[in-house]
């Protein structure tokens, strides 16, 4: 450098330096401001799960005719129409169609019909009435389209909404119940606003007719059978059987514990009008039985009813129709109009066999509605037998859809299904575990079933 006096290197120096060089010519190159070798290429993985569906935990609902249906975390759950029970649903499959539209798949859980509900990300207004369950929302703008088809009953449109507050029971944790049998474990009820019957009638065990009303019971007779219970409860028509064919249509009145016979002969079956203004009941005239009838305090002044040549008489359906079958047809026949008729097949299926003994009940809040009660035409696998080896049960049928649902439990012995007077409750004459038998009630869709004492044939008043 300029400036200064450049200085020998000693021979020690040198042979310092050379050593240095060398070990450093061993080493590798450092790989500063170098690419990194490629990592080394891994199997690909599964790719990531995409959702098939959204939202969850909707409810869809629309009018003309009024319907909901719940969508929950696995696809729809349950239908619902107002004057019918609830449809339980088992989820499918779901299709993803667009960005926003989806295709739910179900089935009916009584039935196995097909369902499908189809869902739209899209503006909607529906109008809706004071005939849905409170569940329903308001009129209004909602955010979704809906549509639904049932395989029996028909094509549903309206809108839907998130709804999660009708699905309380959501969280990650497995329920603890979940693995046991189901067949062990029955469904929880999920009717509560039912009410109690105040009166009701029935057959004990010793034969005789019991007429309750609250908490008094009164025996209306020592034996009798055909119960028809009057509306306010305060009045009961039995048939009492007398010498030979012939029977006695008796009317017991509760407050003054007293009886008259009201009319004698070929006669059985009557029933009440539903304003308890006038009583129905068969006849036999020509080697047939019609359906005749008289003002409740006249019994003298009987006339008949309809011409129709019957079998069993199954109570009104309004003040001016009555309900009949013989052995192939079920006939509405009325003061006003023609006799309509439906065959019992197209009612019974080919499940239940058909039998002068069956009786067929219509809902009172819905004429479209039927409990049928008959005999298995084969005894379902652990179901009881009598002793001529049947399996009675019951069922619901729908006229205008033509949707039939089993309703007796499978392990049940089920006769003489009755209707409570507000049409949730079904009471039966049936049999329990140990084969003893008695009267039961069961929530019209299949929960709650319950003992309610021993007897038989149980009718409700009001």
């Amino acid at each position: 450098m300029p400036g200064r006096t450049a200085v020998p290197m000693s021979e020690t120096s040198k042979q310092t330096l050379l050593v240095a060089s060398l070990l450093l010519a061993g080493l590798s190159t450092p790989s500063f401001g170098q690419n990194p070798p490629p990592a080394k290429k891994l199997p690909a993985g599964p790719p990531a799960p995409q959702s098939t569906h959204y939202p969850i935990l909707i409810l869809a609902f629309g009018n003309d005719p009024n319907w909901s249906l719940r969508i929950g975390q696995k696809g729809p759950e349950r239908l619902d129409r107002p004057g019918y029970p609830p449809i339980p649903l088992e989820p499918s499959e779901v299709t993803h169609e667009a960005a926003d539209s989806w295709t739910y798949h179900a089935k009916d859980s009584a039935t196995g019909a097909a369902v499908a509900v189809h869902l739209t990300r899209e503006a909607c207004t529906d109008a809706m009435n004071d005939t849905l369950p409170s569940a329903q929302p308001p009129t209004g703008k909602y955010s979704f389209r809906a549509s639904a088809e049932h395989a029996q009953i028909g094509s549903f449109k309206g809108c839907a909404r998130i709804a999660a507050e009708l699905f309380p029971k959501i969280n990650n944790q497995p329920d603890p119940d979940e693995d046991e049998d189901p067949k062990k474990k029955p469904p929880a009820p999920t009717i509560t606003n039912f009410k109690p019957p105040v009166a009701v009638a029935y057959v004990n065990s010793a034969g005789g007719v019991v007429l309750s009303r609250g908490t008094a019971k009164k025996i209306a007779a020592q034996a009798g059978t055909e119960l028809a219970l009057s509306h306010d409860g305060k009045k009961l028509l039995y048939t009492r059987p007398d010498s030979g064919p012939e029977r006695t249509i008796v009317l017991y009145d509760f407050d003054s514990g007293k009886s008259l016979d009201l009319v004698h002969g070929l006669v059985r079956q009557a029933f009440w009008s539903p304003e308890d203004g006038r009583i129905a009941f068969l006849k036999a005239m020509d080697r047939s039985w019609q359906a005749w009838l008289f003002p409740a305090g006249n019994p003298e002044s009987a006339v008949s009813f309809s011409p129709q040549p019957v079998t069993a008489l199954h109570g009104w359906i309004d003040n001016h129709t009555i309900l009949a079958t013989d052995s192939l047809n079920a006939y509405w026949l009325s003061e006003e109009t023609l006799p309509q008729a439906v065959a019992l097949n197209e009612i019974y299926g080919a499940t239940f066999q058909i039998m002068s003994s069956d009786t067929i009940r219509v809902n009172p809040v819905n004429s479209d509605l039927l409990v049928v009660s008959a005999d298995y035409l084969s005894a379902p696998a652990g179901a009881p037998v009598d002793s001529m080896g049947l399996a009675a049960g019951f069922f619901l049928y729908e006229l205008r859809s033509k949707r039939r649902s089993i309703l007796c439990p499978p392990d049940q012995w089920g006769r003489s299904a009755e209707w409570s007077r507000d049409g949730l409750q079904i009471f039966f004459t049936g049999t329990d575990s140990s084969r003893r038998p008695g009267i039961f009630r069961i929530f019209w869709d299949g929960t709650g079933l319950q003992r309610s004492l021993s007897g038989s044939n149980y009718v409700v008043g009001q």
